[in-house]
């Protein structure tokens, strides 16, 4: 492999398991703040003491998340340089003000939360753990208005040879960033309403503090359940921008070949980019990709042979996680209407349908990465869409260093997941204070 693959194989691990920290970060943070409200209103010892148990758990994956998350910045300078200096001028804004900004006021407020439970009044202790929430995901935006530029690129004008921010306005009210940060965040509330549940029925299973793992049922049951419907609603909005500003990606997403007025699906289909086509296709619905598209069945959908083979992303991986995305994503609707039918009477429910929830735990952690799989494989051969290829952003270095690197980022990155699965199964599965 080339210094050009290798950079690319780096920067996708150590992005995909720095996104297992992420979404639980994001969304276990409001639902503690959630609690802690409750307490706070209710005076309720329970919910104080939900607070400081899943508070733990947000902790844990808070700090290794940020351990996992440093060395991505550093990636652009060291692995994609050209980059850097094509599109650093907008790039690098948006970056500066999330760390300067969002990450400060979230790890300020983080050990406001921590340390001050018996020198603050509940209220204000209660305040705190809502600026870490909101920072938390005041963070995300800035991030994925910095991604939402690579994948719609607005706001810049080529000057002097690379790509300089001309409209400050556009590059932070670009439509395809917000959506996709709506969609990052409504999957992100569902993973913690799905953690939530699942470590409460492992909990009810044995019968332990009843009252504790029912309420924090309760939550995790509708937290569930709503977001697991938004994210559907917003992913559906999200294909509409697809289709507008990345239509070989879309082509990709269905294995579509032909341009074609009511574009079916296909239940069941194997793509074969070799020979333009799909070896196997079954299961045909008239006119559901025209309506993903356009919201309309007799919408004319751009095929994969219509753009130069240049320009097509790898058709296989995008397809399988689009399909993986969206088969978990229905699965985790279902599990949530059953989770909330169960929510008032939890430990009365059955054995099977608590070790269900348990086990259901990883399926939005692979959902979401499926996700960003298709965001970001689909988005292929371009690094900035239609601005910019990946294979002109690489920096010239060796393939013997960056496989040193890669090496490097394997092992201590691997370490890193084990011990955050460790440490959440540890202490989730200890009794609450």
């Amino acid at each position: 492999m080339d210094t050009l693959m290798l950079s690319r194989l780096q920067f996708a691990f150590a992005t995909f398991i720095h996104f297992i920290f992420v979404p639980l970060t994001l969304g276990l943070s409001v639902i503690v703040a959630i609690m802690e409200t409750k307490y706070v209103r209710t005076g309720d010892e329970t919910y104080k003491k939900m607070a400081k148990f899943w508070g733990k758990l947000f902790l844990i994956n808070f700090a290794l998340g940020v351990v996992t998350g440093i060395t991505l910045e550093f990636q652009f300078g060291t692995n994609w340089s050209r980059y850097s200096t094509y599109v650093g001028d907008i790039f690098g804004s948006l970056l500066a003000i999330e760390a300067t900004a969002a990450f400060f006021l979230e790890s300020t407020f983080i050990g406001v939360w921590v340390f001050g439970w018996n020198k603050l009044s509940p209220k204000l202790h209660a305040t705190a753990i809502w600026l870490v929430a909101i920072a938390s995901n005041l963070s995300a935006v800035w991030i994925i208005l910095a991604n939402g530029f690579m994948q719609h690129p607005v706001g810049y004008a080529i000057k002097n040879g690379r790509a300089e921010l001309s409209s400050f306005t556009e590059v932070i009210t670009n439509g395809y960033a917000w959506n996709q940060f709506l969609h990052t965040v409504t999957g992100a509330l569902a993973l913690a309403g799905f953690f939530v549940l699942g470590i409460s029925a492992w909990h009810l299973l044995r019968r332990q503090s009843v009252d504790f793992f029912t309420k924090s049922f309760r939550i995790g049951a509708a937290f569930a359940l709503i977001f697991s419907v938004v994210v559907a609603l917003v992913g559906h909005r999200q294909g509409n921008f697809v289709a507008e500003v990345q239509p070989a990606k879309l082509a990709a997403m269905e294995s579509h070949w032909e341009t074609t007025a009511n574009a079916p699906m296909y239940l069941l289909a194997i793509p074969d980019a070799k020979n333009e086509g799909n070896s196997l296709a079954i299961g045909r619905i008239p006119s559901i990709l025209s309506i993903m598209a356009f919201n309309n069945p007799s919408a004319v959908v751009k095929g994969l042979k219509d753009f130069p083979k240049e320009d097509r992303p790898p058709v296989g991986l995008t397809f399988s996680a689009f399909r993986l995305m969206v088969g978990l994503g229905t699965l985790m609707i279902v599990l949530g209407i059953l989770a909330f039918i169960m929510r008032h009477h939890p430990v009365d429910a059955s054995p099977r349908w608590l070790k269900l929830l348990v086990w259901a735990i990883p399926l939005p952690y692979l959902g979401l990465q499926a996700g960003w799989a298709v965001a970001e494989v689909g988005r292929q051969p371009w690094i900035v869409y239609g601005l910019m290829r990946t294979k002109d952003a690489v920096s010239p270095i060796a393939t013997s260093q960056v496989a040193i690197s890669l090496a490097a980022f394997f092992i201590v990155y691997i370490l890193l997941a084990a011990l955050d699965i460790y440490l959440l199964a540890k202490y989730a599965r200890k009794q609450p204070a």
